[in-house]
């Protein structure tokens, strides 16, 4: 778990391409914010509540689903930008 002062874009967006990988079972390039997670990844709403789940034990935070909307979900800069936004 990742202490809330060390959650930087870098650390954010790793984690969320860690994660990814666990749910897609393929390794993804730990830096890149490019892939869109539904066009490119291929994610479905079962595998984002996976996602979701998975990204609050590894960051210690609690996401306020009601503030959830389909844009977070578009690429994977767009989902950190929302965790950065959550923490």
């Amino acid at each position: 778990m990742t202490a809330m002062s060390d959650l930087t874009r870098t650390t954010v967006v790793t984690r969320i391409n860690e994660s990814l990988g666990h749910v897609l079972q393929r390794e993804l390039e730990p830096a890149d914010e490019s892939p869109r997670l539904f066009d490119d990844l291929g994610l479905d709403s079962t595998s984002v509540l996976e996602l979701l789940m998975r990204l609050e034990d590894e960051l210690g935070i609690e996401f306020d689903t009601d503030s959830l909307e389909q844009h977070h979900f578009d690429s994977v800069g767009t989902l950190a930008d929302y965790v950065i936004e959550q923490a």
